[in-house]
């Protein structure tokens, strides 16, 4: 089976017995898994997707966290590596929000007609009781036909009970009519497993290939059928008493109306740009890279390889050489990237646990949608104005492959990190506001035109932005830093190998004369096309290695004012550094990384010569 083959790759003991965590998005899963697995957690991307899969040791078990899901099928990748997973379990536990019973409940009974035991985390009930709702957890323990233990995960409550329940698992009552129970049967005498022959009844084309059948087109009568018991569990055990709106409640409601939610998305996307693009891009990240590392490491680690090899030879330049491993690498991940991951994944996890970020992406997402984008995509492209690189790693929120490959396009060709605008603002300052305004004309339609013209060319569609708007509340600040250190640990492990590939690489280019050969045959065109003097090469190659070195490299140069104002829309439109470019290579593959390379140095050049034609 395919769930069992990738589930080896991330390295899960399959003599284990698996209990796997599953639910809505924003029901709060991770602090579940953060009970039961404690401080033996690893994190993996699951093959094939960059979606991250948590797992982690109970006693002799172990215990995986999926992503948040509606349902278990083949619509998005979160879906597949859900079911895959749940295929797989021994027990799941389905963590369900109290408060919205009739949403999470379908997933709950999809599951027990997949035959599998499930245990209920009926979570929130603190805030179902805030909104006057009563749940008869008895009719709904008998109407499902499994264990249902209350809980608060905020406060840890009823998690023991939750425990002593797992040895309870047990399968449910299932959904299906006489008919359907039926075909189902039919089916399984093939297949030989009820969740794949379930999925296979729904219509599900790849779990069905992977059985070599013909999926069937029963979807809407099974999920019609699922729906209506789902609706009558939740007539019969909720009772409403006539309640204030509390001032979550309150809070929630300003945030999405425009009139009050778009100021007050302002100022959270300006406190988050302060935050990461100016407080950590710049000074945590002057701290950590320009004295500790540059000053203090750098220093001490190239007279220690001094001592056994000659700093001048191959070795020496591939370890401690301009852009060694032990020295540019190590400086890159440990003084410039872990800080922006460590901030960024902190300011997220509180966006995330407070609510928030829901709210977020229903209010921009019309915008977005006509660059094949929805309202997710705003946190990425908010973030590369502090750090690309950074930036490209949440694009992993995205619901698509083809989004992502829109948002990282964006993002590598139209957004300037903050090192790179302070820059740029100090040569554009002198220019006057008519370069001012065409600058930002030109990059800005660049960006709209690009994102409209992969949205009509790149197959397939983007998704809907579906979403449910959890409680607004007060984050778990113990459990903020602990979903920080992991994200934060597992980023620097992946990323380490390829950042010091990418070192060696770019040594033995400069080594072997090709990076002056690449300067010298462009040069003509940089003169010829771009009017610009042949010295602004070594700028342009100089972005390659940090987008700021670059547009600080056209300081020293003698130009023109128009000069100036092609040569700092090209720098801005120029390709990724190459920090960024890893990690979209980590991120999406080296084929569409240098998919988005070639663009961007197309884009940057064609835009530049056109603007050095008409100013």
């Amino acid at each position: 089976m395919e769930c069992c083959s990738n589930l080896e790759q991330i390295d899960i003991d399959p003599n284990k017995n698996k209990i796997v965590l599953v639910g809505n998005p924003n029901v709060g899963k991770s602090i579940f898994f953060n009970y039961l697995t404690d401080t033996y957690v690893s994190v993996s991307n699951y093959p094939g997707t960059t979606l991250d899969i948590s797992s982690g040791n109970y006693k002799d078990n172990i215990v995986l966290d999926t992503p948040g899901v509606y349902g278990v099928s083949s619509f998005n990748d979160e879906e597949k590596v859900a079911r895959d997973i749940i295929l797989s379990a021994d027990i799941v536990i389905n963590v369900v929000d109290a408060v919205h019973l009739e949403r999470d409940l379908f997933l709950t009974q999809q599951l027990i007609d997949m035959g599998k035991k499930v245990v209920v985390a009926l979570n929130m009930m603190d805030e179902a009781k805030k909104r006057g709702l009563n749940i008869n957890i008895e009719i709904l323990e008998k109407e499902l036909g499994i264990k249902v233990v209350p809980t608060v995960a905020t406060k840890k409550k009823g998690f023991s009970d939750l425990e002593k329940s797992l040895d309870k698992a047990q399968k449910g009552k299932v959904s299906l009519e006489q008919d359907m129970e039926k075909e189902l049967n039919n089916i399984n005498k093939n297949v030989g497993n009820r969740a794949d022959s379930l999925l296979i009844l729904e219509g599900d084309q790849n779990v069905a290939s992977l059985h070599n059948m013909e999926p069937r087109e029963n979807r809407e009568k099974v999920y019609m059928q699922r729906r209506n018991k789902v609706n009558d569990i939740v007539e019969k055990i909720i009772t409403k008493e006539e309640t204030n709106n509390s001032i979550g409640d309150k809070i929630g409601s300003l945030l999405l109306r425009p009139l009050t939610g778009i100021p007050i998305l302002l100022f959270i996307l300006y406190l988050l740009y302060q935050f990461i693009g100016v407080f950590v891009a710049q000074t945590l990240v002057g701290v950590t890279e320009e004295m500790i590392m540059i000053e203090i490491y750098q220093p001490f680690i190239i007279d220690l390889v001094s001592r056994f090899i000659a700093p001048q030879s191959l070795i020496g330049k591939i370890l401690i050489g301009e852009f060694g491993v032990l020295t540019m690498t190590v400086t890159y991940i440990f003084g410039l990237l872990l800080p922006l991951v460590a901030g960024f994944y902190f300011f997220l996890s509180l966006l995330e646990d407070s609510g928030y970020m829901p709210r977020i992406a229903a209010l921009v997402d019309r915008g977005l949608t006509y660059l094949g984008l929805n309202g997710r995509a705003i946190i990425p492209m908010l973030l590369g104005f502090g750090c690309v690189t950074m930036a490209t790693v949440t694009t992993r929120l995205l619901g698509s492959k083809r989004e992502k490959i829109i948002a990282i396009f964006l993002l590598g060709l139209a957004i300037p990190c903050s090192a790179q605008l302070g820059v740029i603002a100090g040569l554009i300052a002198p220019l006057g506001f008519k370069y001012f305004v065409i600058y930002v004309i030109t990059i800005f339609l660049v960006y709209a035109l690009a994102g409209t013209f992969l949205n009509k060319v790149l197959p397939g569609d983007s998704t809907d932005l579906l979403i449910d708007l959890p409680p607004v509340r007060v984050p778990e600040i113990k459990n903020i830093f602990k979903k920080t250190y992991l994200k934060s640990k597992y980023f620097i492990v992946e990323a380490g190998p390829i950042f010091a590939g990418g070192a060696v690489g770019i040594t033995l280019l400069k080594e072997g004369g090709i990076l002056e050969w690449i300067e010298n045959a462009v040069a003509p065109f940089i003169v010829g096309w771009l009017k610009l003097p042949k010295e602004a090469t070594e700028a342009f190659i100089m972005g390659i290695i940090r987008r700021d070195f670059g547009a600080a490299g056209l300081n020293s140069l003698a130009l023109t004012n128009d000069q100036t104002l092609v040569a700092l829309i090209v720098i801005t439109l120029f390709v990724p550094c190459i920090a960024a470019m890893l990690v979209m290579i980590k991120e999406q593959g080296i084929k569409q990384a240098a998919m988005v390379w070639l663009g961007s140095w197309i884009a940057a050049f064609t835009v530049g010569g056109i603007v050095a034609l008409f100013i």
